[in-house]
């Protein structure tokens, strides 16, 4: 009886939420993307906003399932506050969903446009504009999803990861079209058009992965330390010796591989490595030991005045010799994790949030290692695309993605990470050495292959080999400018729909 009562629209619509969220990792069922928005076309006339926003709150819940762990666990929200904060995230993600699904539906009624048409750019422009506004938060763009599907994504190096989500859609439009009208020629037509853009899709694809894309002139031998060091006792006083004493000892495990290039995750050190402490001390001595380069994330600080500081979250790489070469601080800060937007109007924030940092930007830094440059990106930057192809655009020839992924738990956040930092791989087709605290420490190809990882919660070393040097492709030239038109065609459909209202 429940079951009857209940708008059977929103139900369907909750179903395609619900396949599409399976798509992602984990499960990473990904072959139910091409199909998982079918039952929210099929039904989305009835209530399109609603049938819309019921489909993405529906995803985005059960993708982003472990932002309670992080807000209650580690930001020491109360679980009200925690809940409160979680939902009003899924509702304002799920609004891209209804808008989207509400505008492709106003384009056919009043201008007799198909979906086919209308919603796959509409979809990508919301998407970009998700990944922009209000710092962005460009998570879950339905693209990732096709992570293990190489000739998918190798695309990704002209469209970036929105060309992916295009393709998707159209799929899923056009399989929608037949199922509603099996005898309409339009229907048939838009078949015909989906499999045309699908066969170039996938055979450029096929021709990308038929090239010698992993291969480089120089290469250099990394080795990505994972400490797993709990996060509840990662920045306690008493335990720093420890934690310097195990990234050392693991360190020392990869010196039968001759390693150029240690690598330490994120914030590895929980003091500031620029202090002459005997802690300090003993990171800078440990290149010479080692005979190889030390990179190592760290927290850092900029004195301004006698009593007014700059903190950073930051990176610090040493030559074999010990010579300090640089400093990269992250740049995409964490909003109310690194710092309070709007710090004057929220000040509560900080009193309500356990921990909440106070840290500053950084710039686009590259560090110089042997005559190349080393793009670091520090966390969650991996997750937007434009910093990684500034630093490659300004010469990077490796990128590092240093990162604390303890904060997730066991969840299937860290998984989440790692595919979407495979896509700026191919993007600028170079190649990724990624080094996390608890996980997941990985190699990744400039076609987007995991090459070596080890498993989480592990401490543990890895050891590898990575080329040097970046393709310049279309994506590291351009942009996001398959994004801009998408947000362009959307804008002129917008605008032609108003015309017509008024004109009516």
């Amino acid at each position: 009886m429940l079951l009857a009562r209940v708008d059977r629209t929103l139900l369907v619509a909750a179903g395609s939420g619900l396949l599409l969220a399976a798509a992602f990792p984990r499960p990473d069922l990904f072959p139910l993307a091409w199909v998982a928005l079918v039952p929210l076309l099929l039904v989305m006339r009835r209530r399109p906003f609603a049938a819309g926003f019921t489909a993405g709150l529906v995803f985005f819940a059960v993708v982003l399932y472990w932002l309670n762990i992080v807000m209650t666990t580690y930001g020491g929200l109360p679980l009200p506050l925690s809940l409160l904060a979680y939902l009003f995230l899924l509702a304002y993600l799920a609004v891209y969903f209804g808008l989207a699904i509400w505008l492709s539906c106003r384009l056919e009624a009043v201008l007799k446009l198909p979906y086919l048409v209308t919603l796959p750019p509409i979809w990508v422009a919301l998407e970009y504009l998700r990944g922009w506004l209000f710092t962005g938060f460009p998570w879950a763009i339905i693209g990732y999803s096709q992570q293990n599907f190489s000739l998918a994504i190798q695309s990704s190096d002209v469209t970036g990861v929105y060309g992916v989500s295009l393709m998707l859609v159209v799929v899923n439009c056009a399989i929608a079209g037949v199922l509603v009208a099996p005898k309409s020629r339009l229907a048939w037509l838009g078949v015909v058009a989906t499999c045309i853009i699908s066969i170039s899709h996938f055979g450029y694809g096929f021709w990308r992965e038929s090239q010698p894309l992993e291969q480089r002139a120089e290469q250099l031998r990394v080795a990505l330390i994972q400490g797993n060091i709990d996060q509840a006792q990662k920045w306690v006083p008493e335990n720093r010796q420890s934690s310097i004493d195990r990234y050392q000892s693991l360190s020392m495990q990869a010196l039968p591989s001759q390693p150029d290039l240690i690598i330490w995750p994120e914030a590895a050190t929980p003091f500031f490595l620029q202090d002459q402490s005997e802690l300090a001390k003993q990171v800078k001595q440990l290149p010479k030991q080692l005979n190889a380069s030390l990179l190592v994330g760290s927290p850092a600080y900029q004195q301004l005045s006698s009593d007014e500081y700059q903190y950073y979250n930051s990176a610090y790489l040493f030559s074999a010799t010990g010579e300090n070469l640089g400093r990269s601080d992250k740049i995409h800060l964490v909003p109310f994790g690194e710092y309070v937007p709007l710090e004057k109007i929220l000040s509560f924030i900080d009193k309500l949030v356990v921990g909440v940092g106070n840290f500053s930007p950084g710039e686009v830094r590259p560090l110089p290692l042997n005559g190349h440059d080393l793009g670091v990106l520090i966390c969650y930057e991996a997750i937007f695309p434009q910093l990684a192809r500034e630093y490659v655009r300004q010469g990077s020839s490796l990128l590092v993605n240093l990162t604390n992924d303890a904060w997730f738990g066991h969840s299937s956040a860290p998984y989440q990470l790692l595919a979407m930092t495979r896509f700026r791989a191919i993007e600028n087709r170079i190649w990724i050495a990624r080094a996390a605290n608890t996980g997941i420490s990985a190699l990744i190809s400039p076609a987007g292959n995991v090459t070596l990882a080890g498993p989480i919660f592990e401490p543990l070393q890895l050891s590898g080999v990575v080329g040097l040097g970046a393709e310049v492709t279309f994506y590291t030239r351009f942009g996001d400018v398959f994004a801009y038109i998408c947000l362009l065609l959307s804008g002129f459909f917008l605008v032609f729909l108003i015309l017509r209202r008024n004109s009516s």
